[in-house]
């Protein structure tokens, strides 16, 4: 993760953006560590609960934001168990945003001895937030993402697949050509539409009411969950979970909302939450899916504020010792 600061976007609501990530650490840190970009440590220090310092390792480095999860590292098992962790490129979702300092992180990790066994794939442009795996080579995203402008065009979507292929191992890929939430400026990533649970379940975001912009977009998405099959040739199990009940900025803009952006992590799920009505049926559905792990509602709405939200700053990293 990377602490929100008077040098981040999220300098206006600064407060409001510090107490969501305390939160979120705190969960986090009461199973397993976690890694923190900060640019001052005594002082992120000084703001962070004391129960949580032990298990947090300290990293001082610059960076342009906090989405940790686009520009942080890719993580891959080799058949010898061998973690590997991939460095692609990152340039603000298609250079819309400066991400000069963000693109550079990884390879700090890497010269601080922070992470071992870093393979350079930065001639491709790849955000975390836009592919999910289910750990056994296939991937589902968003062709809209992958394809859009100023990431790695001219390659073609088969040329991608060749390439993620090569580097990540995928054999399998599912490719979603629908959905979006409005808000979103990541060119519809999936971590915001449809998402892994396990090998054999994909949950997504169900259609809103007739009416709202979203509907015929999402029911297409949903049709082409339906028909999607699994390397075994095997239909998924599909688990919708609510469409979030629409939150809007100060100036009346939409912003996206959506229960698809929780963390998994070793013994919970965090499940980002709006206070709407909506979040107790997301809580619930989810924790039918994750019986093994508690359930833990996070509110969000700070997040969403600047467009992303729980999964959108974390990046998880494996075991490594």
């Amino acid at each position: 993760m990377a602490w929100p600061d008077m040098e981040t976007d999220w300098s206006d609501i600064l407060s409001e953006a510090e107490s969501c990530y305390r939160n979120i650490i705190q969960e986090i840190t009461a199973y397993q560590k976690v890694f923190l970009l900060c640019r001052n440590i005594p002082k992120t220090k000084a703001i962070l609960p004391d129960i949580a310092l032990n298990d947090i390792v300290f990293i001082e480095t610059p960076y342009n934001d906090t989405w940790a999860r686009d520009f942080g590292p890719l993580a891959t098992k080799t058949a010898k168990n061998q973690i590997n962790f991939l460095d692609f490129g990152f340039n603000g979702w298609g250079k819309k945003f400066e991400a000069g300092l963000d693109n550079a992180v990884n390879q700090m990790l890497w010269k601080k001895s922070i992470l071992p066994n870093l393979k350079d794939a930065s001639e491709f442009i790849l955000e975390g937030g836009s592919v999910e795996t289910d750990g056994q080579g296939t991937l589902l995203a968003t062709s809209h993402c992958l394809l859009a402008p100023n990431r790695n065009q001219p390659m073609t979507l088969r040329e991608i697949e060749s390439f993620l292929s090569d580097k990540m191992g995928i054999d399998h890929f599912l490719w979603l050509d629908y959905g979006f939430l409005e808000g979103d400026d990541t060119d519809s990533h999936i971590d915001t539409l449809a998402r892994f649970c396990n090998p054999e379940t994909i949950c997504y975001v169900a259609p809103p009411e007739r009416g709202d912009r979203h509907f015929a977009e999402l029911v297409k998405m949903e049709k082409q969950l339906q028909s999607f099959r699994s390397k075994s040739g095997e239909h998924y199990r599909l688990v919708p979970l609510p469409f979030a009940d629409a939150v809007y900025d100060e100036e009346g803009n939409r912003l996206p909302a959506t229960y698809a952006n929780f963390l998994i992590t070793n013994e919970q799920v965090l499940v980002p939450t709006y206070n709407t009505t909506k979040d107790k049926i997301a809580l619930d559905i989810i924790k039918e899916i994750f019986d093994d792990r508690q359930i833990v509602g996070v509110d969000c709405t700070a997040l969403i504020k600047q467009h992303g939200s729980l999964h959108c700053i974390t990046m998880q990293i494996p075991d490594f010792n």
